[in-house]
This record gives C-alpha cells, sequence and structure tokens, in this order.
C-alpha cells in the first residue's frame, strides 16, 4: 500500500503563494496532527511524541513534515488495535496447568 503524505497547513491555505515546506512551526504542526499546540509542547518537555528541533538565531522549535508522518506511522504499529500482530485476541488463550497433578 503506498504511503500517501499529506500537504502542509499551510500549503492546504487558498493563499496563491502557499508552497509546500519541509518544515512546520509548532502551530502549524499541531493542526496537520490534529492536536493543540499546547500538547505538543507537553509532549517535547516530557520527550514524547514526534521528533523535534530548534532552528534558527532565535531558536524557533521546529518540526520535520516527514518525521511527522514516520511518527503516525509508529503509533499506528504499536496499537494493537492497527496491528492484528499485538492484537491479544489473535493469540490462543494459554492453559492452565493441572491443579493437581496425577490426580
Amino acid at each position: 500500500m503506498p504511503v500517501q503524505t499529506l500537504l502542509a497547513p499551510s500549503a492546504t491555505s487558498g493563499s496563491p503563494g502557499a508552497v509546500r515546506t519541509a518544515f512546520l512551526t509548532v502551530k502549524d504542526a499541531a493542526e496537520y496532527l490534529g492536536l493543540s499546540p499546547h500538547t505538543l509542547y507537553v509532549w517535547r518537555h516530557r520527550r514524547q511524541g514526534p521528533p523535534s528541533f530548534r532552528m534558527g538565531p532565535r531558536g524557533r522549535v521546529m518540526y520535520r513534515l516527514e518525521a511527522l508522518d514516520a511518527w503516525v506511522r509508529e503509533q499506528e504499529q504499536v496499537d494493537s488495535r492497527s496491528n492484528p500482530v499485538l492484537n491479544p485476541l489473535n493469540t490462543r488463550p494459554q492453559e492452565r496447568p493441572a491443579r493437581f497433578p496425577g490426580a
């Protein structure tokens, strides 16, 4: 199944000069993921969530678009509802050993 990269929010806006960018600000990354910017700040502080870095002399927090897509794919793989291998309903139930062997 081919992987489709979604366009960044700034690229989907109606402005005529909108250009698809490889880097997103916290606000744009949050919009892209359907989260609040506060959630991304909290995750960054806790060293969770998608990878981010600081860019430029002011040290603005930025996200790579391809890193966001890869992070979402990783989340899908570790979720037992999306990954049949991890779904406990797909495994054979364990059998208990006899409580009193030989009885």
